[in-house]
């Protein structure tokens, strides 16, 4: 029965990236009310591009970061922004949310500054990202893991459709559980437990369900995971299915949140598609860029004393 690794269940993208079917990712301002940068869909000046390896850094106010955040938002769904600022931008959404997901006291000053139309999408990502941390354990290493760029999102797409019309599993649920499980296949690695592939299932589970497939193949393993969900009483009881790949309360309701977000908002899979791999280890948020290669894990001193973020 799937339940949680918990070597995974440290990272995250997103947010933290959990196995799935397997053995077992300050200080607080004036409440000030929106200024004119709250409704800019450019994307805020206060806070530069960071290059790759390194963390965006975000506004120490609170108030701010909600100003921020909101003009990050709006340049994200805005169809002339050009590809480099959406990435950056994405990067700037993804730390916001993990911060405010670390603040609960920021809420009374945050939640106010966003607008009516984004704040149901807001309030998704910080549910998933506070369920997402519950779970993560922080460690004083970092894990053996390679990380690649995600399986183009034209591609994966594809996958979630054809999963969703062989089983009934909506596209959006099995994209969620993809961004949790290794950020859309960005993660190479096995579990501690021997949880393996883009959606993190054990060898014997995804025999039963990979119907013949390759356990590392995107579509392969997608395909698997509708399989199972509907195997599991999916379309009677969603949330019983989503315990049963990982049994843990918090993961259901972090799978729903991602997966509502994409299902109301056209953009939010882009966005995702754009957000980095973060480990959450005994030395905060560690960010874990495209070409980490590790054989073994590695002290997160030493990794960040080489790479600094």
């Amino acid at each position: 029965m799937p339940r949680i690794a918990r070597d995974l269940a440290i990272l995250f993208t997103l947010g933290s990236v959990l196995a799935g079917c397997s053995g077992s990712p300050d200080t607080a301002g004036p409440d000030t009310p929106n200024s004119p940068s709250a409704t800019s869909a450019m994307p805020p000046a206060t806070t530069p591009a960071a290059p790759a390896g390194a963390q965006p850094r975000l506004a120490q106010d609170p108030g701010q970061l909600a100003q921020d955040l909101v003009a990050d938002e709006r340049a994200l769904r805005d169809p002339s922004t050009p590809e480099p600022v959406l990435t950056q931008a994405a990067r700037r959404q993804q730390v916001a949310y993990r911060a405010i997901g670390r603040h609960p006291e920021w809420d009374g000053i945050i939640r106010p500054r966003i607008p009516a139309e984004l704040v149901a999408f807001y309030d998704h990502n910080v549910d998933a990202r506070r369920q997402l941390a519950a779970l993560a354990e922080p460690k004083d290493t970092l894990p053996a893991w390679r990380i690649n760029p995600p399986v183009p999102a034209e591609v994966l797409l594809g996958a979630y459709r054809e999963a969703e019309a062989a089983s009934g599993v909506g596209w959006n649920v099995l994209a969620a559980i993809n961004l949790i499980e290794t950020h859309f296949g960005s993660v190479s690695g096995t579990s501690t437990a021997g949880a393996q592939g883009p959606m993190q299932f054990m060898p014997s589970t995804f025999a039963a369900y990979g119907l013949g497939g390759d356990i590392n193949s995107p579509r392969d393993s997608i395909m698997a995971a509708g399989n199972y969900l509907a195997a599991n009483d999916f379309a009677s009881n969603p949330d019983h299915a989503l315990f049963r790949y990982n049994n843990a309360d918090a993961y259901v309701r972090a799978v729903s949140a991602y997966a509502a977000a994409m299902a109301a908002d056209p953009a939010a899979f882009g966005m995702f598609h754009r957000w980095d791999v973060y480990y959450v280890s005994t030395a905060g948020d560690v960010l874990l860029p495209i070409g980490y290669a590790a054989e073994s894990r590695i002290p997160v001193g030493e990794y960040l004393t080489a790479h600094p973020q």
